[in-house]
């Protein structure tokens, strides 16, 4: 394939992936306009329960993306055994996760909704929040099934329908909330949540029937044991669970930095990284793009990361800079679309302005890291992030000390390029060990 077709299968493969991000994030939208009717309780209460939620989002992984990455690749390789294989891998490793997830979420939830409250009033947001998790922590088995099958979806090569389904399902919730909750205050928000995503994930199923490539596999042969398979889908998936995780846990540290600096300036970085996500689900969007075209060209014999990585980060890398280029000319009006006053306006607008050479930085970085978990390499990604989240938080605590918000946004940049170098090297190591492969085989 030439740069130029590597380009446009990745465009043609992240493009519906982002506006099926971009949907995940407004159903928790949608679900707190129309509960912030009922109160701040009510809105502390299901922001925790999608806070908890964006966490468990880290252990699908395991089995969504692992699965993905097996699908692709065996279908590069034309093998409808390893399809099932790898199909059957997902199904149980996930069919292994979901009891322990839902036992203890429902059984724990007081306890769940205290430590994320950090306890408070029993009458208010703490029981709330209990009667939330009542509902969604049994929902988190449809949230789990439905992560699984849009796994299976993108590995055999259709990204379109999950992002469709993703769609339904928040249309599904636009139309119901209104009604769930007038009836049932926040537990109507679960009971909403949860039913649109079965019937998106009815819808899923049917699809995934009727997809050529996973009618073939239904009948082939696994060519493997089900605890292999198993083990294979933990192996690919979990270094890419852990790689989400450290993230989210670099970034809620970072909140406990910033509120050194004041209420406004906590303030204003959570709107401000509320707008961020707009950008930074484009370059996750490539890294499912690019980690689904690796493992299908690997899997068809043609071991082509290093054109697949130049294409995935000179297209994350332009979304990242058309981006700061946005933030750094709208900063001042895009705060106040969340209701933010002045001084958080304020604060918020200047870390926008700071965070473009973070955001083209980490837009390469996120993307490259798609080649090397196509390729089966996300555990040296893992390592790198564990290093850039380690010399992120000394540095943003030194660095806000100095200057406030723009010196995190300081830190921030200075540990991803950190990270951006450290993954240059291993992409060059990669290159070099496969150009040597090639050479031993043709001689």
């Amino acid at each position: 394939m030439t740069d130029a077709e590597h380009r446009r299968t990745l465009i043609g493969l992240a493009r519906p992936v982002y506006f099926s991000l971009l949907a995940s994030v407004a159903a928790g939208i949608i679900n707190t306009v129309w509960v912030a009717r009922l109160g701040g309780d009510a809105v502390a209460a299901v922001a925790v329960a999608t806070n908890v939620e964006n966490v468990l989002l880290g252990v699908a992984l395991v089995f969504g993306s692992g699965t993905t990455v097996l699908v692709a690749h065996a279908r590069g390789a034309g093998d409808s055994g390893a399809v099932r294989a790898a199909v059957r891998g997902g199904a149980g490793l996930c069919a292994l996760v979901v009891p322990l997830v839902v036992a203890g979420g429902w059984l724990f939830r007081a306890d769940l909704a205290r430590l994320v409250l950090g306890g408070g009033d029993e009458q208010g947001a703490l029981r709330l929040a209990t009667s939330y998790f009542a509902v969604s922590m049994p929902g988190m088995a449809v949230f789990f099934a439905q992560q699984f099958v849009d796994g299976i979806l993108k590995g055999a090569g259709d990204t379109r329908t999950p992002m469709r389904l993703a769609l339904l399902a928040n249309g599904l919730i636009l139309a119901a909330d209104p009604l769930l909750i007038h009836a049932y205050g926040v537990v109507g928000a679960a009971v909403s949540t949860v039913a649109a995503r079965l019937v998106a994930l009815a819808v899923g199923v049917v699809v995934m029937r009727r997809d050529a490539v996973l009618r073939a596999a239904r009948t082939a042969a696994a060519g493997e044991r089900l605890t292999a398979s198993v083990r294979r889908t933990l192996r690919t998936g979990l270094p890419m669970s852990a790689d989400f995780t450290v993230r989210q846990t670099g970034a809620l540290a970072l909140v406990a930095v910033v509120a050194r600096l004041g209420v406004t300036s906590v303030a204003a970085y959570a709107v401000a990284y509320k707008i961020l996500y707009v950008a930074t689900m484009a370059a996750y969007a490539v890294r499912q793009a690019a980690s689904i075209h690796t493992a299908h060209r690997r899997g068809a014999g043609h071991d082509e990361c290093g054109a697949v990585g130049r294409q995935a980060v000179l297209v994350a890398g332009a979304v990242g800079l058309v981006a700061a280029g946005l933030f750094l000319v709208l900063a001042p009006w895009l705060p106040r679309a969340f209701g933010a006053p002045d001084a958080v306006t304020a604060e918020a607008a200047l870390f926008l302005r700071c965070v473009g050479p973070y955001l083209v930085l980490m837009a390469a970085f996120i993307a490259l890291g798609g080649v090397f978990e196509g390729s089966g390499g996300a555990g040296r990604v893992l390592r790198v992030t564990v290093l850039g989240t380690a010399l992120q938080l000394p540095c943003a605590f030194w660095l806000s000390e100095l200057w406030g918000l723009p010196g995190v946004c300081a830190a921030l940049g200075a540990a991803m390029a950190v990270q951006c170098a450290a993954l240059l090297v291993l992409a060059r190591r990669t290159a070099a060990q496969e150009a040597i492969t090639e050479f031993s085989r043709a001689a």
